[in-house]
């Protein structure tokens, strides 16, 4: 027996990389889950992958109205919701401050933190009723940046602070009943895309060179696949297994904030 039997979940963003092990991760341990995503492509193939288990919608986390609607249907087709798991979300790529284009900042800014930290806001404010009415929980995708500097440039590693802002505000004002929490996670392999705003669209972080990458941050010294990540997840979303927790962000980045100089 999983330790998400009987629990229904919804997760944005999980068409690749961290989002879809999380839904593979929750569904071998008994949830059903619906499932935002923005590609129809990526959404098809969750549907051929997991049948009955997931409802998937095509939309966008950045709207209100798509999120409104994925709790909607998630909650008629399995009665319920327990968890929100916010996790679409775009890297920079490290791109530093003296490398960015002036003309494309403001842009740049606003795409990515319209998906980081207004995504997993509207979210939210979507979720809550169902949440409330289950004692359910949210669960947020932060990074290592969202505590150290050089995981990211200053867009994304700012991003990433606010979304620990906002776990920390949210869990404040939604207590006793809903529990919010986040996990902070290191490199890994994944799908991982950048803001069109400079040029990085169609950058995908796999595309670099990981296996050399990941490891010279981590003090554990190895790459992880996604998957290695999802336990922590399903720790918070298990309430016989974090019934007191809330306000906390499970940090499980191999140890970046310490890591060994080279």
């Amino acid at each position: 027996m999983g330790w998400l039997e009987n629990t229904v979940a919804l997760v944005t963003g999980p068409g690749s990389g961290l989002g879809r092990a999380v839904v593979e991760r929750f569904v071998a341990e008994g949830a059903s889950v619906g499932a935002l995503e923005i590609s129809p492509e990526k959404a098809e193939a969750l549907k051929v992958e997991f049948g009955e288990r997931v409802e998937v919608l095509v939309g966008d986390a950045t709207q209100f109205a798509d999120n409104d609607r994925a709790v909607a249907q998630t909650v008629e087709r399995f009665g319920r919701l327990d968890v929100f798991v916010g996790n679409a979300g775009l890297w920079d790529f490290g791109t530093p401050l003296e490398a960015l284009q002036p003309g494309a900042i403001s842009q740049a800014f606003d795409e990515l933190f319209a998906l980081n930290v207004k995504g997993y806001l509207l979210g939210a404010k979507a979720a809550a009723p169902a949440l409330r009415s289950t004692n359910g929980s949210m669960v947020f995708t932060v990074s290592n940046a969202g505590f150290w500097p050089g995981g990211g440039g200053p867009l994304y590693t700012a991003s990433k602070h606010a979304v620990v802002g906002l776990i920390k505000q949210l869990a404040y004002e939604l207590a006793p009943e809903i529990r919010v929490n986040g996990v902070a996670p290191g490199g890994m392999r994944s799908d991982l895309r950048g803001p069109p705003a400079l040029g990085l669209a169609d950058t995908s972080w796999g595309s670099l060179d990981v296996e050399q990458i990941v490891p010279a941050y981590s003090a554990l010294g190895r790459t992880p696949d996604t998957a290695d990540y999802t336990g922590h997840y399903v720790l918070l979303a298990s309430r016989e297994n974090s019934l007191t927790v809330t306000g906390s962000v499970h940090i499980c980045d191999g140890g970046f904030g310490f890591r060994r100089a080279s």
